[in-house]
Formats: structure tokens, sequence, C-alpha cells
């Protein structure tokens, strides 16, 4: 088993033979044709990152694989699938669900080195692929999510995973499915699952509304939506009293989602008297 280096070319990498189940996942589609034969050196001419630490990550990754303790596994919906990096040990586990407004899932920017560093820090964790592009209709992202968790729960006791307290991270506008999973109406008590410890919240798209991210809308609700539909989906809306507890970060000046859809976030939280930070 070779390890990556600086010098290894993206196409290596999706051509792994450890990598070989997700293979089409390992890049975010849209930005394949792009970034397919250029050197991970060269990857923050794309993505704002370390590309050291990028490749830390997928030879953690590849090692995990080859060992066993990371899998990949469709979804019923043959294009969603869920990663895990299990350490076992009766951990609670965290699941991270990467953004890419609903057009792509960016797993290799935020998901796989959330999960890596959560496996450092004594967490199991999954990685969601859910449902983008023109099958990203809602309800179609959060179905994959109930398939994702009830499957982490069936398999959970063969896995050494503890179901107490788990957490669903999500980034983007994989942050509006996080956020989403939190509430009754639209997330894990309409389900009939387990309701989470934790929401964790990275610059999410949080509104369907003014202020929100316009592509994970469209690709969402359509760009025809009622205003009923955006008022309904938008995340601030649903939150009531049983919200679990919630972790929201955002830079001020990001400038893909406008900042004010944390802040609507926190004012939702803090008036319905849920624990946010």
């Amino acid at each position: 088993m070779k390890e990556f280096t600086l010098n290894t070319m993206f196409w290596t990498v999706k051509h792994c033979k450890q990598f070989k189940p997700f293979k089409k996942y390992v890049l975010a589609p849209r930005g394949d044709k792009f970034m397919v034969f250029r050197k991970i050196k060269r990857l923050n001419a794309f993505y704002n990152v370390d590309p050291k630490e990028t490749v830390k990550v997928l030879n953690a990754m590849q090692k995990g694989f080859e060992s066993g303790k990371y899998g990949y596994r469709e979804l019923s919906h043959k294009t969603a699938g869920l990663y895990s990096f299990l350490i076992g040990e009766d951990k609670p586990f965290v699941l991270v669900l990467a953004g890419g407004g609903y057009g792509d899932v960016c797993s290799m920017i935020e998901a796989f080195p959330t999960a890596v560093k959560l496996n450092e820090m004594g967490y199991n964790a999954f990685v969601g692929q859910y449902r983008v592009g023109n099958q990203a209709i809602y309800p179609n992202p959060l179905d994959d999510v109930v398939e994702m968790i009830k499957l982490i729960f069936k398999d959970a006791a063969a896995n050494k995973v503890s179901t107490q307290n788990y957490a669903v991270c999500g980034f983007s506008a994989g942050g509006h499915l996080a956020a989403l999973w939190g509430t009754q109406t639209f997330g894990w008590a309409k389900y009939k699952t387990a309701k989470p410890g934790a929401i964790w919240l990275c610059y999410p798209v949080i509104t369907m509304g003014e202020f929100t991210h316009t592509g994970s809308r469209d690709r969402f609700l359509g760009k025809n939506a009622s205003l009923q539909k955006i008022s309904e989906l938008s995340a601030e809306n649903a939150v009531d009293k049983t919200y679990p507890k919630t972790f929201i970060w955002q830079c001020v000046n990001d400038d893909e989602v406008p900042f004010r859809n944390s802040l609507l976030m926190q004012e939702a939280l803090k008036n319905n008297g849920c624990e946010c930070e």
C-alpha cells in the first residue's frame, strides 16, 4: 500500500484500490474534471484548506479501509451511501454531513477530515452521502439521513458503537439537513427515531427565505417553490422547545452563506429556551 504525498495526483487518489466502493464520491463530482489531474499540493487553488492535512486524512482513510475499520455501503437509493469511521469501544457517534449547495457532497474537504479527527478524539464517526443535484428535492435528502441513522442503530452492537446522545454535524447545505434533523416536524420525531443529543452546525444554510443560499434552496425546494414551502422548510421556523443542544460556528464575512443564517438559528433557539452556543 503506497502512501499519498503532496505530489500525488487526485487521479491516483480517486482510483486507489481501497476507495473503489465509493470511487465516484472521493472528489465532489462537479469539481472532479478540474481537479483530477492536479496534485494534492495544488488543492488550495480550489479550496482554502491545508494540502498537508488532506494528505494525512487520505492516508488515514486508506489504512482504515485496508484494515476494515472504515467502510462504505450504498443506501437503498444507489447515489446515497454511508461511510463508517469506526473505533468501536462503545463510544458515541457523530454523523457528519458535508455541504455543496445540494449540488455536491464535498466530503473530502469537510466531512472526511472531521471524521478522522473525531476518531482521534475518541468518537465513532459516520459520513453521509445524501442525494444531490436533480435528486436533491425535498424530502429525498432527509429520507437518506433517516436511512443512515437507522443503519447505524441497527449495526451498533456489532460495531461496538454507543447510540446514546449521538450528534449530527452539518456543513453549509449539510448544515441545513442537520438543522432540520433536530426538529420534531421534519427530523427525528417525524421519522420515529431517537432524538440526537446535540446538533453541530458549521456555516449552515438555515433559512430558505431572504437570506438563503440560493443554489441550495433551488435544488432542495425547486425554483418555483411556494412561499408556504419556503417558510416551512426554513429551519429557524421549525425550532421548538424540544430542540437538542446546539453549537454553531461561522465566519462573519462568509461570502457564500450569509452570516444571517447562523443568527436566525441562534435567535430561534434562544426564543425557545434551547441550549445554544
